[in-house]
């Protein structure tokens, strides 16, 4: 698939079947976030595959939506911050930067082998703690959900236009 019809293919998938994805695609899945360019090649992230049902079904109360509880399958991305990039004049941490573009490609993958995923931020990061033990001075930043959708079918997507969010030479 060329990259602008997978940047059009990809879209937040909320309903899943119920089989798993094989860990052969998910360890690929995973693979393009390692991949991910980050600030100074720290790469402070982990990544923490979920399919197991028993811990899936502790994690769903991280995040109270009906079909999140229903997710066949999972990855939390954990980033340090001790770990990541700072940029010397102001101190601006990249951790978290870093982490968005892992997930990008992540889902970018995952929809180039017929996955849908969602990307999900809002969610009790105690719950995932107290679920998955994470090693010292990570936490979790963004999980994705991943799976076959039900509905294969991108939707339209509203987009400002490129002149309303373009410029040259300043605001």
């Amino acid at each position: 698939m060329h990259f602008k019809e997978l940047m059009k293919s990809r879209y937040a998938v909320r309903e899943y079947f119920e089989n798993k994805v094989d860990r052969t695609l998910l360890k690929e899945v995973v693979n393009a976030g390692r991949l991910a360019p980050s600030a100074a090649n720290r790469q402070p992230w982990q990544f923490v595959v979920v399919d197991d049902d028993v811990l899936l079904a502790k994690l769903k109360d991280s995040y109270q939506r009906e079909w999140f509880g229903k997710v066949p399958n999972l990855i939390i991305i954990y980033g340090n911050h001790e770990e990541s990039w700072k940029r010397p004049y102001d101190n601006k941490d990249h951790c978290d930067i870093d982490v968005a573009i892992a997930v990008d490609h992540m889902t970018l993958m995952a929809t180039e082998l017929g996955l849908g995923t969602c990307w999900v931020c809002h969610f009790d990061k105690d719950i995932i703690n107290s679920v998955i033990e994470n090693k010292k001075g990570f936490e979790p930043i963004a999980i994705l959900t991943i799976g076959y959708p039900v509905d294969n079918t991108a939707p339209i997507k509203k987009r400002k236009n490129l002149d309303e969010v373009l410029s040259f030479n300043g605001l």
